[in-house]
């Protein structure tokens, strides 16, 4: 073979003699039958550009921003918190104001109570084939970490659906469905009829904010740490408030707006309003709904009692595999203050 050919040497890479054929464009290779069976086609197969990067399912996960998860506690069935309430004879106005000569005074009384909120295990398990295993590795990757990175997704996406609804066959609630919370309230009606904020001005969603900040308060007896600092709307409602400027001349959108004016920040709190794909629906008759409440440990939490790991490995000679179980041990949502948990649906 002469290498000072270009053009004879290209055709016996790519094969068996011929550039091109009929009809194809000139200088293009092209393999007939007898460069396919003498293995040019296996050399053309390697010459391709492999993209290193797996493309996994589209999804979206949001309940560690919008709960306390504490860790901790083991594989047990149940979770409890303990709460007290205080209780003096007469009440606490003027009973507790006593003479000279008085010979007896108010009592004090404490009242005890355990809430106790189920637990259940999560537990999902993947297969991985010998042979599979086997062909895998000429290709550099690791199915057991494949498979496990779906494992991981099945978690999040069954704690996502535990934080915000629970699940109905276990009867437990979450989120935007605990029935101790205080009844839902429909959201007022604006000017032009509706209650959405699509058809509201920026002053009637500050007013929306405003009343369901302030009910939750009120509820608490306005005891400054129960003040509501966290909001969550559909992704259309935040959508909304995020991209609608205050006027067509300011640079301020609505969202900015109502960080800035809600009652919890000019109190000296923060406010955090942020979107779930739960809350579309969520409300009674299928409305969309706005949760408003106060995301700390000590009003609202669950617990993941036992993290997810993988508890056990081994090979199933039978099927000609190695198979692994991966298990966790998490809590209902415990609300402990449901008082402070407002539902405003319609907006």
């Amino acid at each position: 073979m002469s290498y000072q050919n270009a053009g004879t040497y290209n055709a016996g890479v790519f094969s068996s003699g011929k550039l091109s054929v009929p009809g194809s464009a000139p200088g293009v290779p092209t393999m007939d039958a007898d460069g396919i069976a003498s293995g040019g086609a296996f050399l053309v197969s390697e010459l391709e550009k492999r993209d290193p990067l797996i493309r996994k399912p589209l999804s979206s996960f949001t309940y560690p921003r919008d709960i306390v998860i504490q860790t901790g506690g083991g594989w047990v069935d149940y979770a409890s918190a303990m709460s007290v309430a205080y209780g003096i004879t007469g009440g606490s106005g003027d009973s507790p104001v006593t003479a000279g000569g008085a010979n007896g005074v108010p009592i004090v009384q404490a009242s005890l109570d355990k809430g106790l909120y189920k637990a259940h295990v999560f537990a999902a398990a993947l297969r991985v084939m010998f042979v599979d295993m086997q062909k895998s590795n000429y290709i550099g990757r690791s199915l057991d970490q494949l498979l496990g990175d779906g494992v991981r997704m099945s978690y999040d996406k069954h704690m996502d659906e535990n934080v915000y609804r629970g699940f109905d066959a276990y009867g437990t609630t979450g989120l935007l469905n605990d029935p101790e919370a205080v009844e839902s309230t429909v959201a007022a009606v604006g000017t032009d009829g509706s209650t959405k904020w699509a058809d509201k001005t920026k002053e009637q969603i500050l007013a929306d904010i405003n009343a369901a900040i302030t009910a939750a308060w009120a509820a608490a007896e306005y005891d400054e740490s129960a003040m509501p600092n966290h909001i969550l709307l559909p992704y259309e409602q935040y959508g909304h408030i995020l991209t609608t400027m205050v006027t067509d001349l300011a640079a301020e959108s609505i969202l900015d707006y109502l960080l800035k004016n809600n009652v919890a920040s000019k109190n000296g709190g923060s406010l955090f309003i942020g979107a779930t794909r739960w809350c579309k629906g969520a409300g009674t008759g299928g409305t969309d709904r706005m949760a408003v409440y106060v995301n700390h440990e000590r009003f609202l939490k669950m617990d993941e009692l036992v993290p997810l790991g993988r508890v056990m490995s081994g090979p199933n000679v039978a099927n000609v595999c190695y198979d692994t179980a991966y298990m966790a041990n998490i809590s209902q949502v415990q609300l402990l203050y449901p008082q402070t948990m407002t539902y405003w649906d319609g907006v």
